[in-house]
């Protein structure tokens, strides 16, 4: 059964970090999360003054977060050691879980940088796990390339012809895509049935096809599918480039306080607590 759209939403235009302009879609009034996904951040700008200043130094316990960058670099480093540049293409996954602290910063002083930071829960049991990454550049990210010249890149998960994304994460199982389609082509795919799923429109204009009603979604809009085992999408008026984004749910209290997210409100104020003392 194909999934339909139950909610499509807008981002709201804010800023984070040291002053960075971007639109957050997801944790904003209209959509505050989408379990197990927490956050999504868009930043799209050629105005060094909307991103230069970066993200300096601050504290993560508790989820991920997945940094996907289209243009531009950035560079990041953290209080254990670890420090790379994520060039346009690659996605770098951090598991923060028990701590880390970490700065990221814009590796250019001009020209485009656009991308997308994705916050993903992780389950209670696993909060407190050790910190670790998966940093894959753009040339170790598979493209598959179907029939009507449609492209999948596939950061994780898998494809109905079997292309494998090289990030693992089997604690929610996530699904991430990032797929063009040419004019008037066609994106059909299974998707695990409970697993929470969204589409985020780049660029161009897509119809989804759900059981018995059909919703046009334009660049910059997330559609919320609701339940089903797949997804029909059509390229409208050009070429189309969106993300499909699916997980499964944990149906956990959520506790959130800044940059950390726990079950109950006692574990925020120990990972505040924490941070404090230097123990993240």
């Amino acid at each position: 059964m194909n999934r339909k759209i139950k909610q499509i939403i807008s981002g709201m235009p804010t800023s984070d970090g040291a002053g960075v302009e971007l639109v957050r879609v997801i944790g904003q009034p209209a959509l505050e999360q989408l379990d197990p996904f927490l956050l999504l951040d868009v930043f799209r700008s050629d105005n060094p003054d909307d991103y230069i200043a970066g993200f300096p130094p601050h504290p993560h316990r508790g989820f991920e977060t997945v940094t996907y960058l289209l243009n531009g670099r950035m560079r990041h480093k953290d209080n254990k050691g670890h420090e790379g540049v994520i060039e346009p293409g690659g996605i770098q996954w951090m598991t923060a879980a028990s701590g880390i602290v970490h700065s990221e910063m814009p590796e250019q002083e001009d020209g485009l940088l656009q991308g997308f930071q994705l916050w993903i829960n992780l389950p209670a049991g696993n909060k407190m796990d050790a910190s670790n990454y998966q940093e894959h550049g753009a040339e170790e990210i598979p493209l598959e390339i179907r029939e009507d010249g449609s492209k999948i890149k596939v950061i994780t998960g898998s494809t109905s012809q079997g292309t494998i994304g090289p990030v693992k994460q089997p604690l929610t199982d996530p699904l991430y895509l990032d797929v063009e389609l040419s004019d008037n082509s066609e994106f059909i795919e299974p998707t695990t049935e409970g697993h929470n799923a969204f589409i985020f429109v780049i660029s161009g204009q897509v119809e989804i096809a759900g059981e018995q009603n059909i919703e046009s979604l334009n660049a910059d809009q997330l559609g919320i599918f609701g339940g089903g085992n797949s997804i029909q999408i059509r390229s409208r008026k050009g070429k189309s480039r969106f993300l499909i984004i699916a997980g499964k749910p944990l149906n956990e209290p959520i506790a959130r306080g800044g940059p950390f997210v726990m079950n109950t409100q006692a574990e925020i104020k120990q990972a505040f607590s924490d941070y404090q003392a230097g123990l993240l």
